[in-house]
């Protein structure tokens, strides 16, 4: 009887546990990111690198950006953490040929690209899955594939 009561406390602390940890992982900027990723509002366009920035952490806007001229215009593209996109061996430098994938937001009167794919030099580098539910936050987020 006391093992039977000791295995169901250990079990009810394990489910608790399995379920604060579960609460923690998800990231309050890629909850944020994920709703703000739309994909009815999702384009494609190709266009060069103009400039390239690395925004400070701390807010939904922290991580990589890219300022890409497309025809007479420029536009902002949020792709994400630098770290992420150097160990899928991506790097971006002015003048590079893109082709972007991802869904218009508009933040504080401009607007912006929250980059789901990023194809450079044939390559594909995948960022987001088509909800917005960024590669980096880990299986943990996105469930069983």
């Amino acid at each position: 009887m006391k093992s039977a009561k000791k295995a169901i406390s250990l079990m009810a602390g394990a489910v608790l546990l399995a379920g604060a940890m579960a609460a923690a992982a998800q990231a309050p900027g890629a909850r944020r990111m994920m709703r703000m990723y739309d994909p009815a509002t999702e384009t494609t366009f190709n266009g060069t690198v103009e400039e390239t920035k690395a925004v400070p952490h701390g807010g939904m806007m922290a991580g990589m950006h890219l300022r890409v001229k497309v025809d007479d215009q420029v536009k902002e593209v949020m792709l994400g953490p630098s770290n992420f996109m150097i160990t899928k061996g991506f790097t971006f430098a002015k003048g590079d040929s893109i082709e972007v994938t991802g869904s218009k937001v508009t933040m504080g009167g401009t607007e912006y690209i929250v980059a789901r794919e990023v194809v450079k030099d044939g390559k594909t580098l995948t960022l987001r899955d088509k909800n917005g539910v960024p590669e980096w936050a880990g299986m943990r987020r996105r469930g069983a594939r």
